[in-house]
């Protein structure tokens, strides 16, 4: 079992809340993980024709990209646990006329779809946010084919990805920050090598491999820009933020503007980044040990 520090419904009441900035922010979001994206599809090994299941999928992506990918004799169904999240996405499917794509607001650890039901699974950057991940990833295996794909992209370790640890640096000077629990739900839960395909082989998936990509997360926004966006679109850094003066939350944002000015040449945003990929199939047959 699982200890977990916040409750599930908590959870799910601050990605409501983050709903609204997402959407705000998707186009730039999108193309800051479109390589990761790339990459999460090239190993699950998704393809034209095929049935594709993206869990936490929020506003839209990978499933959009997928349902390009897979094209009109394929399917690719996007869940969220947040309504505002599938609406969202939905709504970017409709303006881009996608008619090869389904929504459905559904957790992970409860997923409203038959055995078997889909060639192949991936959740890009959701699942070290699934209160269990264990009984999420069963869950998720359970609706792939025999010998489907299952794949997921996490975050690296902080330290390796400045996106993440300059903003935690400015931010710890301004507001203590208190010990976490390193299997509770965050960003970082699999930065660790191993743990998440240490899961995946106890749910029962065979032919585990993981690997790491690296890549710029780039967009053409500058650090006055990244600064609102990263401040909107993470709940804990408006709850944060929301404890300071409006004095102090000014000198924060100089502060981070300051900080990650080496990564925007040009005034566009260009952060190296480290992911980890972890991809595996379900068996052929079930034993039955």
């Amino acid at each position: 079992m699982e200890i977990k520090n916040r409750t599930d419904n908590s959870t799910l009441d601050e990605w409501r809340e983050s709903a609204k900035y997402w959407t705000k922010h998707a186009a730039t979001i999108s193309t800051m993980f479109a390589p990761l994206t790339r990459a999460l599809v090239e190993q699950a090994g998704i393809h034209g024709g095929q049935s594709v299941l993206d869990v936490a999928g929020g506003a839209g992506e990978p499933s959009l990209t997928i349902a390009g990918v897979v094209g009109s004799t394929g399917s690719v169904t996007c869940t969220d646990a947040v309504p505002e999240m599938i609406e969202a996405a939905e709504s970017e499917g409709r303006r881009r006329g996608l008619e090869n794509i389904q929504f459905q607001v559904c957790s992970a650890e409860s997923l409203p779809f038959p055995d078997n039901s889909f060639d192949a699974v991936v959740s890009r950057l959701g699942v070290m946010f699934f209160p269990d991940s264990l009984a999420a990833m069963r869950e998720m295996l359970r609706v792939a084919k025999p010998g489907g794909s299952l794949a997921f992209a996490v975050w690296h370790k902080s330290e390796l990805n400045p996106f993440c640890y300059l903003v935690s640096r400015v931010m710890d000077r301004h507001v203590e920050q208190p010990a976490t629990d390193p299997d509770a739900p965050s960003a970082f839960r699999f930065a660790e090598p191993g743990k998440l395909a240490s899961v995946m082989t106890r749910s029962g998936l065979i032919d585990v491999v993981e690997r790491v990509i690296k890549f710029d997360i780039a967009a053409p926004i500058s650090a006055r820009e990244f600064w609102g966006m990263r401040s909107q679109t993470s709940d804990t850094l408006r709850s944060k933020l929301s404890k300071l003066p409006a004095d102090e939350q000014a000198e924060v944002s100089r502060e981070v503007e300051q900080a990650v000015s080496e990564f925007f040449p040009d005034n566009q945003m260009k952060f190296p980044a480290q992911m980890i990929i972890v991809s595996g199939k379900k068996p052929e047959t079930v034993s039955r040990k």
